[in-house]
């Protein structure tokens, strides 16, 4: 039984290495003063802290980077996420980042998946189980962020606008 079980394990450890791996595209996490491109102006991300918000705006004369947005800010209409996920608030708290509406996620690579999970409020202290909307890959993502919407959890190398 012992011999059995190594031959098993050693079939199970090939067979992980040579197993083809997914491929994802190299994704560019934002950072400040980072360079980021002229037709992100106006967009707006959460960085890897999960507390630091950016916008792209132009500097002076030496083109667009990120920078540090100030809060509270109003909600913006359009969002760039990059990767595992940022986490936005709606219009159910106080200062929302984005507002209830259709939204169109634009996947920034062929390989992107666009995701959006939602959580709204049903009542004080309650929160209506979580929906989720995901496209398929390199294709846009029609969303439409929920009335009375607590938080929603952006994911993929996506621009999200509001329509």
């Amino acid at each position: 039984m012992k011999r059995y079980r190594t031959v098993v394990s050693v079939f199970v450890a090939v067979g992980v290495v040579l197993s083809p791996g997914v491929a994802y595209a190299d994704v560019i996490t934002p950072e400040l003063e980072v360079p980021c491109s002229a037709d992100l102006a106006g967009t707006m991300t959460l960085l890897p802290d999960g507390q630091t918000y950016v916008v792209c705006q132009e500097e002076f004369g030496s083109g667009f980077a990120w920078q540090a947005a100030p809060v509270p800010f109003e909600p913006n209409t359009r969002w760039l996420s990059y990767g595992p996920g940022i986490n936005l608030h709606g219009q159910a708290m106080r200062n929302p980042n984005l507002s209830s509406g259709q939204w169109t996620a634009t996947p920034q690579d062929p390989q992107t998946i666009c995701r959006a999970q939602q959580q709204t409020v049903v009542a004080a202290g309650v929160l209506a189980p979580p929906q989720v909307f995901q496209g398929e890959p390199g294709q846009p993502l029609s969303v439409e962020m929920l009335p009375k919407l607590f938080y929603v959890e952006l994911s993929g190398d996506c621009l999200w606008t509001e329509d």
